[in-house]
């Protein structure tokens, strides 16, 4: 794609950056198979191509963001489909961040967007924050009906109905492993999941140090950043994200790590891109070392001798996260684990398409967010499994309030498989998932 951004212009280091990305599109449009919103919707500009062209528009003419270039930029989920379809290598995260925090700077969002905005910013990324307006949602739910915002009915029903107590597994401290010492690794516990579901780090916990693995919870460490960047707030995403990295580049100056595990996988595609986020920023040699180290879990387990289990008689239908199969290009790992672990694994149809949690969409855009969820849904089912699993707790969270089926994590089922307890979803969810013996 030809560009005519000045020189001038590229003398910013993100128009450098988005130039490069646009100049590698060929205007083939293989992104507008795989495009889950331009699935739904049939919008060219919902697309992942007609996005460029309006991106490419509005950064060129220092065009003041309008109302029909943020609807379209809004509509997008950064499910990052189109960077596994793009024979090019357009970098499109890399790209549509960009245009996020112009829009961010330059565009003023209605009153009721604006204060939506800041309320989802200064709550999900605190756990005893979130875990408080959870119960308020709770208390609230009854009347979400009368709500005439469909984002506030959406805030109201995402409130699950167990609100798990805190886990002191998250507090900063080091965990000895149980059998011989292979790895010292940095487990990040993050920040929503704090308050949604202690139960998956628990179990991340028991099955490293199970697999001889110390495992330090590090002091200073929090929020990856992704819900705010993905926003635009760039200046709230870097805050958060420079401690992480100031907490986990001091282990790795003290005792060292061989990996910062992440078993979510939304943010472990922002740690693993903390390099390119502070790349002109003093902190760039050690957010280039953090990203460098940082693992999805299911690939620090690959690299562990997980024993093989015997048949389990059981199937699991894997639900791939987008942020695990498109962001960090991790397609097979989990499945391979959990069949090791003697389950039988099934996909979906159309695996490679979103659920529509994405962050926070399914609160910003409950309309099309809800299509993505019921077409998820849909195929998960039609599988006929025991039990779902996922490694991102927005997809459990968004597929387990409309599968009828337990929803969990990965690594619990890892965990169970290997002489962890039951994952303690499957006894809040009616089913006739048998006891592992």
């Amino acid at each position: 794609m030809q560009t005519t951004f000045t020189p001038e212009q590229l003398t910013d280091p993100q128009i450098e950056r988005s130039n490069e990305i646009l100049r590698n599109c060929v205007h083939c449009g293989f992104c507008t198979a795989t495009c889950p919103t331009y699935q739904v919707l049939g919008d060219e500009l919902d697309s992942p191509r007609g996005r460029i062209y309006l991106i490419k528009d509005m950064l060129e003419n220092d065009r003041v963001p309008d109302e029909k270039v943020v609807k379209h930029i809004d509509r997008c989920l950064s499910c990052l489909a189109c960077m596994s379809t793009c024979p090019s290598g357009v970098h499109y995260i890399h790209l549509v961040d960009h245009a996020r925090e112009y829009i961010e700077n330059r565009y003023k969002r209605p009153f009721t967007d604006r204060a939506l905005r800041w309320i989802l910013a200064r709550i999900l990324p605190y756990p005893m924050r979130f875990r408080v307006a959870l119960l308020g949602a709770k208390m609230g739910r009854p009347f979400a009906r009368l709500m005439p915002d469909a984002r506030l009915r959406a805030m109201l029903e995402m409130a699950p109905d167990h609100i798990p107590p805190v886990s002191r597994n998250d507090d900063p401290q080091s965990f000895a492993p149980l059998a011989e010492k292979k790895m010292r690794v940095a487990l990040m516990t993050g920040c929503a999941q704090k308050a949604l579901n202690t139960d998956i780090n628990d179990a991340t916990i028991r099955l490293l140090t199970r697999l001889g693995c110390e495992v330090v919870v590090a002091e200073g460490a929090g929020c990856c950043g992704a819900l705010t960047h993905h926003m635009g707030k760039a200046s709230e995403s870097h805050a958060t994200a420079a401690k992480n990295i100031k907490a986990w580049a001091a282990e790795m100056d003290g005792k060292g790590l061989d990996a910062i595990v992440v078993n979510t996988s939304g943010c472990g595609t922002t740690v693993k891109d903390y390099g390119h986020m502070f790349r002109n920023d003093p902190l760039a040699d050690d957010a280039a070392r953090v990203a460098g180290i940082a693992m999805d879990v299911s690939e620090v387990l690959m690299k562990l001798d997980l024993p093989e289990g015997d048949t389990k008689g059981m199937t699991i239908a894997y639900h791939a996260a987008c942020s695990l199969q498109h962001g960090q290009q991790i397609k097979t790992f989990p499945k391979d684990l959990l069949k090791r672990a003697g389950y039988t694994v099934v996909e979906p149809a159309d695996s490679h398409l979103c659920c529509g949690s994405a962050g926070t969409y399914n609160l910003m855009q409950p309309e099309i967010s809800k299509q993505l969820k019921e077409r998820k849904v849909r195929t998960l089912q039609a599988r006929n499994p025991d039990i779902i699993a996922a490694g991102n707790i927005g997809c459990m969270m968004q597929i387990g309030s409309a599968a009828g089926v337990p929803v969990v994590h990965t690594v619990e089922l890892l965990d169970w498989s290997t002489g962890g307890p039951r994952p303690p979803a499957l006894d809040r969810h009616p089913s006739d998932v048998p006891i592992l013996r």
